[in-house]
């Protein structure tokens, strides 16, 4: 099963095209998020090879791996400490909120790595954990 499920993730970055919206490239205030091309005329809708793709079906991600994180997890998306327990360490990995500071983010760390959980977006907490676990050293003043 594990093997399956990396050739599936596999076969989802290969499929995967840029679905870019139509006239993206001709000015600079339109950007290159995916709108629909309703024009009468227009070479996109009539689906002309050179203008780009449309979202079809055939690009779907299959079922097993679909909203799963390259590395094959689960996202879980965590704020307090106190969200860890009950996730799954084989299932889930988790990502830190971008809102959380960087004392919450320490102890929030601290806590997935003993419950053996991965964590998606350590950051620079990694060092302000290791640096808050390592004893400090008293400067002598030379007088």
């Amino acid at each position: 099963m594990v093997n399956e499920k990396k050739r599936l993730i596999r076969a989802r970055a290969d499929k995967s095209a840029k679905f870019r919206r139509d006239g993206f490239g001709k000015k600079p205030q339109i950007s290159d998020s995916w709108r629909r091309p309703r024009g009468l005329h227009n070479k996109q809708r009539r689906q002309k090879k050179a203008k780009g793709a449309h979202p079809t079906p055939g690009y779907g991600s299959p079922v097993l791996v679909r909203g799963m994180h390259p590395s094959g997890f689960l996202e879980v998306r965590v704020f307090t400490p106190d969200e860890l327990t009950g996730i799954d360490p084989a299932c889930y990995a988790i990502r830190i909120g971008a809102t959380v500071g960087g004392r919450k983010r320490a102890i929030i760390l601290e806590k997935a790595n003993s419950a053996g959980l991965k964590v998606l977006n350590p950051g620079k907490a990694r060092a302000v954990a290791a640096g808050a676990a390592a004893p400090e050293e008293e400067v002598s003043s030379n007088d």
